[in-house]
């Protein structure tokens, strides 16, 4: 089976969610991804033909980190000379550097976009960090919740009086990240196409955040409308767009915008008084209490069984584990099982659905070093040469 993106070699320099999530992506279509590592600093770490030793830990380790997953590794301490002369010698056939350090860590290191596009032009360098490589903002350290209240998406969340709902590390770190990153890659490939030149690309989260934020700030723009927590249609405010208690402590979401949505809603519930005051406004804190009350006579899935009956936009709130377990969900290829030294491990699958050239996870983690004698015996490396680069700490 051909994939998508087979024959592009990418090597990934990062260390947190964002880079790893872009290159897993890329992996997922069949890119050749090479993690270019830390040498281990404990020399206890290193085993066999280098690398962190193989253990049971470590295995089990590896086969549930999907973020690692489709790739091989290469330890290199890119502080020495002869480890950037290995470095230096894989950009000559790569087609992608994917690198998250802070700006200027890279250009210290010796392996910037200026660097290794004199040394391959065709070469894309991705830098994904927290406010960009620019602006007054760019030195600034910062984790997800940062950069989603920079980018305006923390502001928009939660309840009226309270403080903003604070989401896992999901908008800024593996949307505003993780994903725009690789879609910028993709499309810096297709522009090589035409251009026969590389580029270097600036991924900075915060504006990932507020690229998703587009059609929020095109109801500001246009007609000054501002969106506060719990206060608007789409975050908490209206009654058929919201959240209720079930009678097993569990949560059901309801959807239903459209009249004719909110019709179905308001006559298998038993509101049809309600049918002409859905956008009235004044009406929705006392409609939210009722729908409360209504809701708190079934369970989740019992209310689920009904809804589905009828043409509502209504789904349980599901936890964790339920999702996993979810019929919809398991028909979707959503929940996998993948091949590792441990036996088969269940992952979350891959979202896009390509008709001919489908994506797929390949195999799972590699331990830190795992191909470290594989890449270099393929850039013309012997055994005693890497034995020498082992024991001066170049290469783990």
């Amino acid at each position: 089976m051909v994939m998508a993106l087979a024959g592009i070699k990418v090597l990934d320099l990062s260390r947190l969610a964002p880079g790893p999530h872009c290159s897993m992506l890329l992996a997922d279509f069949g890119a050749d991804v090479t993690l270019v590592e830390a040498v281990p600093g404990s020399s206890a770490k290193l085993g066999g033909s280098g690398g962190m030793r193989r253990s049971e830990a470590a295995d089990h380790a590896a086969a549930y980190n999907a973020l690692g997953r489709g790739k091989k590794s290469i330890a290199l301490n890119l502080k020495e000379d002869a480890a950037k002369a290995v470095f230096y010698e894989m950009v000559k056939s790569a087609d992608v550097v994917i690198e998250g350090f802070r700006p200027g860590v890279v250009k210290r290191l010796g392996v910037d976009y200026d660097t290794l596009a004199k040394i391959n032009p065709r070469i894309i360098c991705c830098s994904i960090s927290g406010f960009g490589q620019t602006g007054p903002y760019s030195n600034l350290v910062g984790h997800d919740i940062n950069y989603i209240s920079v980018g305006g998406a923390l502001g928009v969340t939660g309840r009226p009086g309270q403080a903003p709902a604070i989401p896992v590390n999901l908008v800024a770190d593996f949307a505003g990240g993780g994903l725009t990153a690789a879609f910028a890659i993709c499309v810096a490939i297709i522009a090589r196409e035409k251009t026969g030149r590389g580029q270097n690309v600036d991924i900075g989260m915060s504006d990932g955040v507020l690229s998703l934020m587009t059609s929020a700030f095109s109801g500001y723009f246009g007609g000054g409308s501002v969106i506060r927590p719990g206060a608007t249609l789409l975050n908490g405010a209206a009654p058929f767009y919201n959240t209720y208690e079930c009678s097993d402590g569990r949560w059901f979401s309801i959807g239903s915008i459209e009249r004719h949505f909110w019709a179905a809603l308001c006559t298998v519930i038993g509101t049809e008084d309600l049918l002409p005051k859905q956008f009235n406004q004044d009406e929705w804190p006392a409609t939210i209490e009722r729908f409360k009350g209504i809701f708190k006579q079934k369970t989740a899935d019992e209310w689920m069984a009904i809804m589905s009956q009828h043409d509502i936009c209504a789904a349980p709130v599901l936890e964790m584990e339920n999702v996993v377990t979810n019929e919809h969900n398991l028909a979707r290829g959503m929940v996998v099982e993948v091949d590792s030294p441990i036996g088969k491990v269940k992952q979350i699958g891959v979202g896009p659905k390509l008709s001919d050239t489908p994506g797929k996870p390949r195999f799972t983690s590699p331990i830190l070093g795992q191909h470290t004698d594989e890449v270099l015996k393929g850039l013309g490396y012997d055994d005693a040469r890497i034995a020498a680069l082992r024991e001066a700490g170049t290469v783990g």
